[in-house]
């Protein structure tokens, strides 16, 4: 059973079919997103029984890509493989490509009643590299039992699957003043509504391993647009930034010291990144976190006095 997902641009299809992996009736999982630059990154698993799932498959990527694009995963034993091999010949196949897949039956064969398991090929769809890896790996390769073959799939590259599907939402900005702020005047940033601070996607390989990659929220990062001497920028957000409260200190948002007259379309434009914090449960692998920004035009007036002589 094949269930399909699209959210936000990303779309994730995961199998429930343990005994796929390779040739007819294989399944495929997608983690498919656009990158910052535009180009397509992410996963598509082809040939591939992992299942992708979480609550971190809707929102902004970072563009992350998986490190190896092919690889070996585990499939049936000698007689189940030997069993899916020995289907009748499809109409579509000449028959002297018919007899050659006859023949290679026997490697199958010679296996059967041995312990092990036929390990098959999986790849990522979504790199231009896989289709060459692809052609350094035999179709497939028989493994004893409690081994893993050179090219099989690891723990942590599930967790990098996981992390290439990983996404977190982009910031809503909140500001106080929010139309236009003064020369002086503190600007006070939060997020609206961050909805849920911690997000997590799972790689699973049903029945033999599993990783999982979630991000949390931490501290927003304010860029004021502008430089150091015009602009006094606090960055003691904490997860969601600090809403206006009458009376409490200001430490995070931004005082301008300079009216933004002299700017492009006479504002200053704010940048604020919400940054994630990226844990796995994966000895020994670790990432940097994910950073995801949104931006605000701010109009900053000065305050004109008018100072009266004595008649």
């Amino acid at each position: 059973m094949i269930g399909k997902v699209i959210v936000a641009g990303l779309l994730v299809l995961a199998s429930a079919n343990p005994g796929g992996g390779s040739g007819e009736g294989a399944p495929d999982a997608k983690g498919f997103q656009q990158g910052k630059n535009g180009g397509t990154v992410g996963v598509i698993l082809k040939d591939s029984q992992i299942i992708v799932t979480g609550t971190g498959l809707s929102g902004k990527s970072d563009g992350y890509r998986v490190k190896r694009p092919c690889w070996y995963e585990p499939g049936k034993n000698a007689a189940d493989m030997l069993k899916e091999q020995q289907k009748s010949k499809p109409e579509w196949i000449p028959e002297t490509e018919w007899r050659r897949h006859l023949d290679s039956l026997k490697q199958f064969e010679e296996k059967v009643g041995q312990e092990g398991r036929w390990w098959t090929r999986g790849y990522n769809a979504a790199d231009p590299n896989a289709l060459s890896c692809l052609a350094g790996l035999e179709p497939y390769v028989f493994v004893p039992p409690n081994t893993t073959p050179p090219s099989g799939i690891t723990v942590a590259e599930l967790a990098d699957i996981a992390r290439a599907a990983l996404t977190v939402p982009e910031p809503k900005i909140k500001l106080n003043p929010d139309v236009k702020s003064y020369v002086n005047l503190p600007t006070w940033v939060w997020l609206d509504d961050p909805g849920q601070t911690t997000r997590s996607v799972t790689a699973t390989l049903p029945g033999v391993m599993s990783a999982t990659v979630t991000a949390t929220l931490g501290d927003l990062d304010i860029d004021s647009g502008t430089t150091s001497d015009r602009a006094d920028v606090r960055k003691k957000c904490g997860p969601g930034g600090k809403p206006y409260a009458k009376g409490a200190a200001f430490t995070c948002g931004v005082s301008y010291l300079r009216a933004s007259v002299d700017q492009p379309r006479d504002v200053y434009t704010m940048t604020v990144t919400s940054v994630w914090n990226v844990a796995v449960n994966v000895a020994g692998v670790a990432y940097d976190p994910v950073r995801a920004s949104a931006t605000r035009d701010v109009a900053v007036g000065e305050v004109q006095s008018i100072v009266k002589g004595d008649n």
